[in-house]
């Protein structure tokens, strides 16, 4: 079952999008409202996004998170009088 934040993070990323595709079908992306209304929807879209990406990766969704490896210190040598 999927949590409630990575469903409306899904959504959220996915609206802005049909924000996008708004803007290119009517010619508004010549003008410099459009352009920057873009920008900010495709910012928007990245961030809910980058978020679902993490909401999944902490479900176990996408597989098993890497863990960095800690080094094994040497013990150091016996010194040899």
């Amino acid at each position: 079952m999927l949590s409630m934040i990575l469903a409306l993070s899904l959504v959220l990323g996915i609206l802005p999008l049909l924000g996008v595709v708004w803007t290119l079908a009517n010619g508004m992306i010549t003008t410099v409202d459009g352009l920057f209304m873009s920008l900010i929807l495709l910012t928007l879209s990245g961030v809910f996004m980058l978020n679902a990406y993490w909401e999944m990766r902490d479900l176990g969704l996408l597989g098993k998170k890497k863990t960095a490896a800690t080094p094994v210190a040497k013990a150091p040598a016996a010194k040899a009088t």
